[in-house]
């Protein structure tokens, strides 16, 4: 690896991937191509974010090029596990959009290929990672500030943008279910506020109540579920009004035995301009606090432990459990219809 990291983007179908690179370069790394198939809606996006930045025809190239160090991924959610594991293959490390992975095949075909290779799977679980209010309720929750954390509350509404959408977005096969592919962001908070390696999914279901002409697409999920010290609720849907100036109104609760946390990561409706709201209630405060300068560590982090070998940024066995809680919550809510 030389001193600046070097990446490569591999497969563009979901606009995530702007993100991805983009906090990538802001950390230090540096674009050098992508690659592709066809031409997915989010490829003006990206050619208009990263002008200078070349297309290769060829993936098999772009994999064999001693000189990208990462892979990151935003392919069709169903195609992402196989693209990973020919990245790790090949000898790079790999960041993917969430879900890492569709079924429970995938899931244990990827641990595998981590444990030959020994290269680094990393999800990028946006909701997380390139929030800034959530850095500052880490940062309140390490402290101390609202106790012991015994539950979270994680709210994840979007738009649905139905016109926009490609057909995989409607087929249950290729986006792998609306707990697998959203509910894996609380999922995630869930086990990172609460300090649980683990969990058990004691509820969990889905439905279409509001788009009956797309029988594939789920609108509507929960999930309950809880560790050894704390509970969590998960809800997630499709039902963003037009009139909330974003695609969703995400929030995040974190209770604790001394005081409470609320996140209002992209909108307050009650009316403070901005994003990135956290309101804290604990035994000597409470009060709104604006977490837009928090930072998002998980870039630099992880282009510190592709470099030396380290898991900063998230455990490795953190992201493999998180997308075995989604999918175990997804077959589970299915099981029941």
């Amino acid at each position: 690896m030389s001193d600046v990291l070097r990446m490569a983007a591999v497969g563009l179908d979901h606009r995530h991937i702007y993100g991805q690179c983009g906090h990538m370069i802001t950390a230090g790394a540096e674009l050098v191509c992508y690659w592709t198939e066809g031409q997915p809606a989010t490829l003006p996006g990206f050619a208009r974010r990263f002008p200078d930045t070349p297309r290769v025809d060829d993936l098999d190239a772009v994999l064999a090029r001693d000189d990208i160090d990462l892979i990151v991924i935003a392919a069709v959610p169903e195609d992402r596990a196989a693209l990973a594991i020919r990245a790790m293959e090949a000898g790079k490390d790999v960041m993917v959009d969430k879900p890492g992975c569709t079924t429970m095949e995938q899931l244990r075909a990827i641990e595998d290929c981590v444990a030959r290779t020994g290269r680094i799977w990393s999800v990028d679980f946006s909701e997380r990672f390139e929030v800034p209010s959530v850095t500052k309720a880490a940062q309140l929750v390490r402290d101390g500030t609202i106790g012991q954390v015994v539950q979270t509350v994680g709210l994840g509404p979007h738009r649905l943008n139905k016109t926009t959408r490609p057909d995989w977005f409607f087929q249950r096969s290729r986006y792998g279910g609306i707990l697998t592919d959203i509910a894996s962001h609380q999922i995630d908070q869930f086990l990172y506020f609460s300090g649980a390696d683990d969990a058990e999914i004691t509820m969990a279901s889905v439905g279409n109540f509001a788009n009956p002409d797309d029988s594939g697409l789920q609108d509507f999920g929960q999930i309950a579920l809880r560790s050894a010290t704390a509970h969590g609720y998960i809800r997630v849907d499709w039902y963003t009004p037009d009139a909330l100036p974003n695609w969703g109104d995400g929030r995040l609760t974190i209770l604790g035995t001394e005081g409470y946390i609320e996140l209002r990561k992209y909108v307050d409706v009650a009316g403070r301009s901005g994003t990135d709201h956290l309101f804290l209630v604990n035994g000597s405060r409470c009060e709104h606090i604006d977490c837009a300068e928090a930072g998002l560590p998980y870039f630099p982090a992880l282009i510190a432990d592709i470099r030396n070998r380290t898991e900063t940024a998230m455990p490795q066995r953190h992201a493999f459990k998180v997308m075995e809680l989604a999918l175990k919550a997804q077959e589970q809510a299915e099981s029941s219809l």
